[in-house]
């Protein structure tokens, strides 16, 4: 097979290229967000091509490593590149052109690479349209979604978990990135094919009731932000790779706005326990009703 369609966050995109399908097959996640039979035209193409035909980096953003992984993001004089390198040296880049409505892929199908450059390639075609893949776990109560933010290891997989144990009704939707889309006054927040360590893959949406950014303290205690705080809760929670870009950037600062416009945004300092859920509860939901 040589081209699938998937639907994620009601955006279309068409992949192609046998290695990169049977790849895109190969990822846990994926399959539920197939669009067999898509009855809209694609948003973007994600096109595998052969390394050959990659320009060259030329102006380096954001540089890291993880297990031993090396990732680079930046431009060439046409348009943004990402390449990743393993341990044993196997290649991976992708490149989207300005011009274009496509994003090449190509080199080692190693899959923990492709599922991130899929991601990456979902961000650069969608920012334009109010949509974001936000780092955060998504908890969904009353057909209401809640996020919750914070730097890896503040507690918000435990938090999720400690609604789902105390707060009836509460559902997962998804636990690292699920989609935000503001759409004509509304913020939604859409499952994903990219939940991190925990499975957890729906095609659901559900409008968005407040965003808490979380911090571990020895008590319980909220606030509702300020326009300007609630900007610094949600920034860190955007793709790093996108800040160092001015088109990019300028994206997810409208988008940014427009939430912070809608929807309120939280501080909680918090223990790992069922009174901050509850706290959390009754501060997004005061009267008990979505």
């Amino acid at each position: 097979m040589n081209q699938i369609h998937l639907s994620v966050a009601d955006h279309l995109v068409a992949i192609q290229g046998a290695p990169l399908v049977e790849a895109v097959d190969r990822l846990d996640g994926f399959r539920v967000f197939r669009a067999d039979h898509p009855e809209q035209p694609a948003l973007a193409t994600f096109q595998y091509a052969d390394l050959s035909l990659c320009p060259a980096l030329e102006t380096l953003y954001y540089q890291n490593e993880i297990d031993g992984f090396s990732h680079d993001f930046g431009r060439y004089a046409q348009g943004y590149i990402y390449e990743s390198v393993s341990p044993e040296g196997e290649v991976f880049r992708l490149w989207k052109p300005d011009a274009e409505h496509v994003v090449y892929l190509g080199g080692a199908m190693i899959l923990r690479v492709v599922r991130f450059a899929l991601w990456l390639a979902y961000g650069l075609s969608t920012a334009a349209h109010d949509t974001i893949a936000l780092h955060t776990s998504c908890i969904v109560w009353g057909n209401r979604a809640i996020v919750f933010l914070g730097e890896s290891g503040t507690g918000k997989s435990t938090h999720t978990r400690l609604w789902r144990e105390h707060i009836a009704g509460a559902h997962l939707l998804n636990d690292d990135s699920p989609i935000l889309r503001y759409i004509d006054g509304k913020v939604w927040m859409y499952g994903s094919p990219w939940s991190g360590k925990t499975p957890c893959y729906h095609t659901e949406r559900y409008e968005l009731a407040g965003c808490v950014r979380l911090s571990q303290a020895p008590y319980n205690k909220i606030r509702r932000l300020s326009t300007l705080q609630a900007y610094g809760a949600l920034h860190p929670s955007c793709p790093p790779d996108f800040a160092y870009d001015d088109q990019l950037y300028d994206h997810i600062s409208h988008t940014l706005g427009q939430v912070i416009r809608h929807t309120p945004v939280f501080h909680l300092e918090c223990l790992p326990d069922e009174a901050a859920a509850r706290l959390s509860f009754s501060t997004i939901f005061p009267d008990g009703r979505a």
